[in-house]
């Protein structure tokens, strides 16, 4: 298994020929609209150029209340990466570069997504830049009025990493979206950088005209290491995440961060590479019972990963597989799963379905199992490819990502599905 490092240089030039080799509130909880058993229609709404517009985007897009879409793309623009918004108009939509950037102190290549904080404005991360190691940033419409059909963003640089030890390197990996508490507190994770090299879990805090960085965690390695996923809450104010690597087996964990006088970490599962699956980058989420759901992007009986759900039972957590995918090595889910009103559960795959080059699927409870439905396998040609993405629902139900290649232009694409 390639290391982090490593791994990261190689997806982040992953073609397809490759591949087929919000505010939080103290109970985090992703339901969306019980979805109808009727045939789908698969939709792109931009295909990125590599211009302006940017291109490659890692994140899914996230949605404000009018149904307007938010989103980055992690290359281009002015060379290192865009946030972009996509707006109603009619029954189209328009594209805005919202903001492009330059590599210097405002931050380079935004592999995580952005969310609306509480002042309704975007934030987000970029995996380098800054300090050299990344960048915590928000994003708010320019206080003069804007006279022209595309207008751009202001930005501004909440925090920059300065990694090993001092802090976290490289934050907002794919799916490291940030998450707000109720005191306006930013939450996040780095994937590299610490006292150990393995990774951190942080904190933001308002500090009269600025911000101030905390770590919550360092990672060490036997507890976990290199955690790509941001972090979500419980409402008792506990934090949850998962590592890539680390743990009992080595190849990942689901964790615990508990507050009494500091904070302290407590497995809630360690991956052994059998039919549990290995090497978690997608994040959790709670069902409405308290119940935990996630996602391995490797092993498992089928080799294309897993969907696992957590159940907790007189103060520990209980395994159980939801599914193994059938594909290849670290072609499972990367993104984010999300939850409809009945228990179904939805994401993308990033190299498995019928054309190797990535699938949205449903799984829906079914007696003692589940079964899977896919809802698109991408082609690789002007659908897109590598969705590496999470996905969202709109208020009538229909689902939205994004991939990372394919296109007309090859450099990905924003795509819908819609249910009838």
């Amino acid at each position: 298994m390639a290391n982090p490092r490593q791994l990261r240089n190689l997806i982040f030039g992953l073609s397809l020929g490759a591949a087929t080799a919000a505010l939080a509130i103290a109970f985090v909880l992703i339901v969306v609209a019980t979805q109808p058993a009727q045939a789908q229609t698969f939709n792109v709404l931009h295909n990125f150029t590599g211009a302006q517009d940017g291109g490659n985007p890692y994140a899914g897009v996230t949605m404000d209340k009018a149904g307007n879409l938010y989103g980055t793309a992690f290359h281009y623009g002015a060379g290192y990466g865009t946030v972009y918004q996509l707006k109603h108009k009619g029954s189209g939509w328009v594209f805005n570069p919202l903001y492009s950037f330059t590599a210097g102190s405002d931050g380079a290549y935004p592999a995580g997504g952005v969310i609306f904080g509480p002042n309704g404005t975007l934030y987000g991360t970029t995996y380098e830049g800054g300090k050299g190691y990344g960048t915590v940033f928000n994003l708010r419409p320019k206080p003069t009025a804007c006279l022209t059909a595309l207008c751009g963003w202001g930005e501004t640089v909440l925090y920059r990493f300065v990694g090993y030890p001092t802090d976290g390197a490289y934050p907002g990996y794919t799916n490291g979206d940030l998450i707000f508490d109720q005191a306006g507190k930013i939450y996040g994770t780095t994937e590299n950088g610490g006292s150990h090299s393995y990774g951190v879990v942080y904190e933001l805090t308002p500090s009269g005209s600025g911000w101030t960085e905390s770590v919550l965690y360092n990672f060490s390695g036997s507890d976990g290491a290199y955690p790509y996923s941001g972090v979500i809450f419980d409402n008792a104010g506990n934090l949850y995440g998962t590592t890539f690597e680390g743990g009992l087996g080595g190849v990942g964990t689901v964790f615990e961060l508990t507050y009494s006088i500091g904070w302290t970490e407590t497995f809630l599962n360690s991956f052994r590479n059998g039919t549990d699956g290995s090497y978690l980058i997608a994040g959790l989420i709670f069902d409405q019972s308290g119940n935990l759901y996630g996602a391995t992007n490797n092993g498992g009986q089928g080799g294309g990963g897993t969907v696992f759900k957590l159940t907790p039972s007189n103060g520990s957590w209980t395994y159980s597989l939801v599914y193994s995918f059938t594909g290849g090595a670290e072609c499972g889910p990367w993104g984010n799963l999300v939850m409809d009103g009945a228990g179904n559960l939805y994401g993308t795959t990033v190299c498995d379905g019928a054309k190797n080059a990535g699938s949205v699927f449903e799984l829906t409870p079914s007696g003692s199992g589940w079964t899977y439905t896919s809802l698109h396998d991408f082609t690789g040609g002007s659908d897109g490819a590598l969705p590496y993405c999470n996905v969202v629902f709109d208020a009538n139900g229909n689902l939205y990502g994004t991939a990372y290649a394919g296109g007309s232009q090859g450099v990905g694409v924003v795509w819908k599905i819609t249910f009838p």
